[in-house]
């Protein structure tokens, strides 16, 4: 069963149209384990429309990279429903927990090494999801030991896929000059890599500090 106290703070959950979506899907046979995995395909997905970006042409090159940041948003969407259904639905299950974590791990991975090819640095890519894994090890690993959830940034979930998102956008927009989409891709990975290794940094600067003070 998934903790409210341990579900990341969302404004958007308390939108008109987030609750009206998860209410419907509540009513529904659809389960919160079931959007936690759409949210994977929709990584696969994304990955794969990111590799079709980097072998295709201009135009071609960036309708895929529109639809690669369409299923960032999917499946953050995902992310926001699962845990609605789940805990506001009532439908919360005993395996939730995991396939509340799980697909997010697989997710950022593809999302990640999917833009690294797109922008012809797979390794910088790989290099991302690899630490974007990294900070949900450190709040995982400070709520087995009883602490809060710590969600802090600067580079948390939500503004790694807003950076990745606006990347594959602005990219689109100049893929009829192939080498200038490749620039934006690889601009955002470093930020994001950067981002993410100082939120590593702060996180676990912030789990030792609460470890050390405890009688």
């Amino acid at each position: 069963m998934i903790e409210p106290a341990s579900r990341r703070p969302l404004s958007s959950r308390d939108s008109r149209w987030a609750r009206a979506l998860a209410s419907r899907l509540a009513a529904s046979d659809v389960t919160p384990n079931e959007i936690s995995i759409a949210s994977m395909a929709f990584a696969g997905l994304g990955f794969l429309t990111f590799w079709a970006a980097s072998v295709s042409g201009p135009l071609t090159g960036g309708v895929c990279l529109i639809l690669a940041g369409l299923m960032v948003q999917l499946r953050l969407l995902c992310n926001l429903l699962d845990g609605m259904v789940a805990i506001e639905g009532g439908k919360s299950s005993k395996t939730g927990p995991f396939w509340n974590e799980a697909p997010d791990r697989v997710a950022d991975l593809l999302f990640f090494w999917g833009a690294g090819l797109a922008a012809g640095h797979p390794a910088l890519g790989l290099g991302c999801g690899a630490l974007a894994i990294g900070t949900a090890y450190l709040r995982e690993l400070g709520r087995a030991e009883g602490l809060a959830a710590d969600f802090s940034g600067p580079m948390a979930k939500q503004h790694r896929m807003a950076a990745l998102t606006l990347a594959s956008l602005l990219a689109a927009l100049l893929s009829f000059a192939l080498q200038s989409a490749a620039v934006v891709l690889t601009a955002a990975l470093w930020i994001t890599l950067a981002g993410t290794a100082a939120t590593i940094a702060r996180r676990a600067g912030r789990l030792l500090g609460q470890l050390a003070s405890r009688r």
